[in-house]
Protein backbone atom coordinates (compact mmCIF):
# COMPACT_ATOMS: atom_id res chain seq x y z
CA UNK A 1 0.00 0.00 0.00
CA UNK A 2 3.11 2.10 0.43
CA UNK A 3 4.71 1.46 -2.64
CA UNK A 4 0.94 2.33 -4.30
CA UNK A 5 0.72 5.61 -2.26
CA UNK A 6 4.15 6.71 -3.50
CA UNK A 7 3.76 5.70 -6.91
CA UNK A 8 0.36 7.81 -6.93
CA UNK A 9 1.89 10.96 -5.66
CA UNK A 10 5.06 10.59 -8.03
CA UNK A 11 2.71 10.25 -11.19
CA UNK A 12 -0.13 13.24 -10.41
CA UNK A 13 3.08 15.41 -9.13
CA UNK A 14 4.66 15.26 -12.43
CA UNK A 15 1.18 15.51 -14.10
CA UNK A 16 0.50 18.91 -12.04
CA UNK A 17 3.84 20.68 -13.10
CA UNK A 18 3.54 23.23 -15.69
CA UNK A 19 -0.65 22.69 -15.83
CA UNK A 20 -3.54 25.33 -15.50
CA UNK A 21 -4.09 24.18 -12.37
CA UNK A 22 -1.00 25.75 -11.14
CA UNK A 23 -1.69 28.50 -12.43
CA UNK A 24 -5.17 28.47 -10.96
CA UNK A 25 -3.23 28.29 -7.64
CA UNK A 26 -1.08 31.03 -8.40
CA UNK A 27 -4.16 33.24 -9.06
CA UNK A 28 -5.97 32.62 -6.11
CA UNK A 29 -2.80 32.86 -3.90
CA UNK A 30 -2.86 36.75 -5.31
CA UNK A 31 -6.05 37.20 -3.68
CA UNK A 32 -7.06 35.24 -0.98
CA UNK A 33 -4.65 34.17 1.60
CA UNK A 34 -2.69 31.42 1.68
CA UNK A 35 -4.69 28.56 3.40
CA UNK A 36 -7.52 29.67 2.45
CA UNK A 37 -6.27 28.65 -1.08
CA UNK A 38 -4.97 25.04 0.03
CA UNK A 39 -7.72 24.06 1.90
CA UNK A 40 -10.30 24.98 -1.23
CA UNK A 41 -7.38 23.02 -3.19
CA UNK A 42 -7.03 20.10 -0.69
CA UNK A 43 -10.58 19.71 -0.56
CA UNK A 44 -11.59 19.84 -4.22
CA UNK A 45 -9.09 17.07 -4.96
CA UNK A 46 -10.26 15.01 -2.39
CA UNK A 47 -13.55 14.98 -3.45
CA UNK A 48 -12.89 14.87 -7.05
CA UNK A 49 -10.31 11.89 -6.56
CA UNK A 50 -12.18 9.74 -4.06
CA UNK A 51 -14.79 9.35 -7.25
CA UNK A 52 -12.33 8.49 -9.33
CA UNK A 53 -11.12 5.93 -7.74
CA UNK A 54 -14.76 4.78 -6.43
CA UNK A 55 -16.09 4.26 -9.77
CA UNK A 56 -13.06 4.36 -11.78
CA UNK A 57 -12.91 4.62 -15.52
CA UNK A 58 -16.36 3.58 -15.93
CA UNK A 59 -17.41 7.10 -14.16
CA UNK A 60 -14.85 8.94 -16.64
CA UNK A 61 -16.54 7.28 -19.72
CA UNK A 62 -19.91 8.40 -18.41
CA UNK A 63 -18.95 12.13 -17.34
CA UNK A 64 -19.94 14.86 -19.35
CA UNK A 65 -16.84 16.54 -19.25
CA UNK A 66 -17.41 18.92 -22.72
CA UNK A 67 -20.54 20.55 -20.44
CA UNK A 68 -18.58 20.54 -17.16
CA UNK A 69 -15.54 22.46 -19.22
CA UNK A 70 -17.72 25.04 -21.28
CA UNK A 71 -18.51 26.15 -17.62
CA UNK A 72 -15.42 26.44 -15.85
CA UNK A 73 -14.34 28.49 -18.52
CA UNK A 74 -17.86 30.84 -18.22
CA UNK A 75 -16.93 31.17 -14.13
CA UNK A 76 -12.96 32.05 -15.08
CA UNK A 77 -13.83 34.60 -17.77
CA UNK A 78 -17.00 35.87 -15.18
CA UNK A 79 -14.62 35.98 -12.46
CA UNK A 80 -11.86 37.12 -14.46
CA UNK A 81 -14.13 40.11 -15.75
CA UNK A 82 -15.18 40.89 -12.20
CA UNK A 83 -12.11 41.57 -11.31
CA UNK A 84 -11.10 43.96 -13.62
CA UNK A 85 -14.01 45.74 -13.46
CA UNK A 86 -13.57 47.41 -9.95
CA UNK A 87 -10.39 49.20 -11.73
CA UNK A 88 -12.29 51.09 -14.26
CA UNK A 89 -13.45 53.64 -11.75
CA UNK A 90 -11.15 53.58 -9.23
CA UNK A 91 -8.79 56.99 -8.97
CA UNK A 92 -5.04 56.54 -9.87
CA UNK A 93 -4.32 57.87 -5.73
CA UNK A 94 -6.78 55.25 -4.55
CA UNK A 95 -6.27 51.22 -3.89
CA UNK A 96 -9.62 49.71 -5.57
CA UNK A 97 -11.83 48.47 -3.36
CA UNK A 98 -11.60 44.71 -3.09
CA UNK A 99 -13.54 42.09 -5.45
CA UNK A 100 -16.59 41.01 -4.31
CA UNK A 101 -15.22 37.55 -5.03
CA UNK A 102 -12.89 38.78 -2.67
CA UNK A 103 -14.87 39.55 0.08
CA UNK A 104 -17.34 36.72 0.13
CA UNK A 105 -16.48 33.02 1.10
CA UNK A 106 -13.24 32.45 -0.97
CA UNK A 107 -13.02 29.29 0.47
CA UNK A 108 -16.30 27.89 -1.64
CA UNK A 109 -15.10 30.35 -4.61
CA UNK A 110 -11.36 28.28 -5.08
CA UNK A 111 -13.65 25.05 -3.59
CA UNK A 112 -15.97 25.17 -7.12
CA UNK A 113 -13.45 26.46 -9.36
CA UNK A 114 -11.39 23.13 -8.69
CA UNK A 115 -14.42 21.26 -8.59
CA UNK A 116 -15.32 22.06 -12.76
CA UNK A 117 -11.92 22.07 -13.49
CA UNK A 118 -11.00 18.71 -12.04
CA UNK A 119 -13.65 16.89 -13.22
CA UNK A 120 -12.96 15.34 -16.24
CA UNK A 121 -9.82 16.55 -16.18
CA UNK A 122 -6.10 13.87 -17.28
CA UNK A 123 -5.74 13.75 -14.17
CA UNK A 124 -8.37 12.01 -12.85
CA UNK A 125 -8.65 10.07 -15.49
CA UNK A 126 -4.56 8.83 -14.45
CA UNK A 127 -6.13 8.65 -10.76
CA UNK A 128 -8.86 6.42 -12.01
CA UNK A 129 -6.63 3.97 -14.07
CA UNK A 130 -4.39 3.47 -11.44
CA UNK A 131 -7.37 2.61 -8.94
CA UNK A 132 -8.45 -0.26 -11.42
CA UNK A 133 -4.87 -2.31 -10.60
CA UNK A 134 -4.07 -0.71 -7.07
CA UNK A 135 -5.47 -0.55 -3.40
CA UNK A 136 -8.47 2.57 -4.39
CA UNK A 137 -7.76 4.30 -0.92
CA UNK A 138 -3.73 4.30 -1.65
CA UNK A 139 -4.23 5.74 -5.09
CA UNK A 140 -6.78 8.39 -3.63
CA UNK A 141 -4.11 9.70 -0.86
CA UNK A 142 -1.49 9.86 -2.76
CA UNK A 143 -3.32 11.80 -5.58
CA UNK A 144 -4.17 13.93 -3.45
CA UNK A 145 -1.36 14.70 -1.98
CA UNK A 146 0.54 14.52 -4.81
CA UNK A 147 -1.94 17.60 -6.35
CA UNK A 148 -1.91 19.34 -3.62
CA UNK A 149 1.84 19.39 -3.19
CA UNK A 150 2.59 20.40 -6.89
CA UNK A 151 -0.55 23.62 -5.91
CA UNK A 152 1.24 24.15 -2.97
CA UNK A 153 4.61 25.26 -5.28
CA UNK A 154 2.56 27.61 -7.16
CA UNK A 155 0.76 28.99 -4.64
CA UNK A 156 4.51 29.73 -2.62
CA UNK A 157 5.10 31.63 -6.12
CA UNK A 158 2.20 33.85 -5.45
CA UNK A 159 2.64 34.54 -2.20
CA UNK A 160 6.13 36.14 -2.68
CA UNK A 161 4.96 38.05 -6.16
CA UNK A 162 1.96 39.35 -3.67
CA UNK A 163 5.09 40.56 -1.52
CA UNK A 164 6.09 43.08 -4.08
CA UNK A 165 2.86 44.05 -6.06
CA UNK A 166 0.74 46.99 -4.95
CA UNK A 167 -3.35 45.88 -4.91
CA UNK A 168 -3.77 47.52 -7.75
CA UNK A 169 -1.26 45.21 -10.23
CA UNK A 170 -2.04 42.05 -7.95
CA UNK A 171 -5.80 43.11 -9.19
CA UNK A 172 -5.17 43.58 -12.73
CA UNK A 173 -2.66 40.45 -12.91
CA UNK A 174 -5.22 38.21 -11.48
CA UNK A 175 -8.34 39.60 -13.57
CA UNK A 176 -6.05 38.87 -16.51
CA UNK A 177 -5.00 35.50 -15.49
CA UNK A 178 -8.48 34.45 -15.21
CA UNK A 179 -9.33 35.42 -18.37
CA UNK A 180 -6.50 33.32 -19.35
CA UNK A 181 -7.73 30.52 -17.73
CA UNK A 182 -11.47 30.47 -18.94
CA UNK A 183 -10.22 31.47 -22.41
CA UNK A 184 -7.66 28.14 -22.43
CA UNK A 185 -10.10 25.70 -20.92
CA UNK A 186 -12.71 27.05 -23.64
CA UNK A 187 -10.23 26.81 -26.64
CA UNK A 188 -8.65 23.51 -25.16
CA UNK A 189 -12.15 21.90 -24.78
CA UNK A 190 -13.60 23.41 -28.25
CA UNK A 191 -10.71 22.85 -30.63
CA UNK A 192 -8.78 19.49 -28.63
CA UNK A 193 -6.95 19.21 -31.64
CA UNK A 194 -4.69 22.30 -31.27
CA UNK A 195 -2.72 21.35 -28.56
CA UNK A 196 -1.79 23.28 -25.22
CA UNK A 197 0.78 25.58 -26.81
CA UNK A 198 -1.66 26.47 -29.63
CA UNK A 199 -4.86 27.03 -27.51
CA UNK A 200 -2.80 29.28 -25.21
CA UNK A 201 -1.76 31.45 -28.16
CA UNK A 202 -5.14 31.92 -29.16
CA UNK A 203 -6.58 32.67 -25.89
CA UNK A 204 -3.30 34.87 -24.83
CA UNK A 205 -5.89 37.45 -26.97
CA UNK A 206 -8.74 37.55 -24.94
CA UNK A 207 -6.81 38.81 -22.04
CA UNK A 208 -4.28 41.69 -24.00
CA UNK A 209 -7.81 42.63 -25.31
CA UNK A 210 -9.12 43.25 -22.26
CA UNK A 211 -5.98 44.78 -20.83
CA UNK A 212 -6.31 47.16 -23.81
CA UNK A 213 -9.59 47.94 -23.44
CA UNK A 214 -9.20 48.13 -19.68
CA UNK A 215 -6.31 50.97 -20.60
CA UNK A 216 -8.92 52.61 -22.71
CA UNK A 217 -11.62 53.07 -20.27
CA UNK A 218 -9.22 54.49 -17.36
CA UNK A 219 -7.85 57.14 -19.93
CA UNK A 220 -11.31 58.20 -21.08
CA UNK A 221 -12.22 58.50 -17.41
CA UNK A 222 -8.80 60.29 -16.49
CA UNK A 223 -9.62 62.49 -19.10
CA UNK A 224 -13.05 63.23 -18.24
CA UNK A 225 -11.96 64.18 -14.39
CA UNK A 226 -11.52 68.01 -13.31
CA UNK A 227 -8.14 68.71 -12.71
CA UNK A 228 -6.96 68.55 -9.44
CA UNK A 229 -5.70 71.63 -7.77
CA UNK A 230 -7.64 74.03 -9.62
CA UNK A 231 -8.63 77.05 -8.20
CA UNK A 232 -12.07 79.09 -8.53
CA UNK A 233 -11.48 82.89 -9.87
CA UNK A 234 -11.97 85.30 -6.95
CA UNK A 235 -14.97 87.67 -7.57
CA UNK A 236 -14.76 91.19 -6.09
CA UNK A 237 -16.67 92.23 -3.61
CA UNK A 238 -18.98 95.52 -3.37
CA UNK A 239 -18.97 96.77 -0.37
CA UNK A 240 -21.26 100.05 0.46
CA UNK A 241 -20.53 101.23 -2.80
CA UNK A 242 -16.66 100.75 -2.34
CA UNK A 243 -14.47 98.11 -3.78
CA UNK A 244 -12.40 96.02 -1.05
Amino acid sequence: MIATVGLAIGIVFLAELGDKSQLMALTFALRYRWWVVLGGIATATAAVHVISVAIGHFLGAALPTTAIAAVASITFLAVGLWTLRELVTDRDDEEPAPSRFATTAPFFVVLSAFLLAELGDRTMFATAALATDNNWAAVWVGSTIGMVAADALAIAAGILVGKHLPERAIGFGSGLLFLFIGALTGIDTAVPGLGLAGAAGIALLVPAVAALVLWLLRARAAANRPATGATTPEIPQHRGGGLY
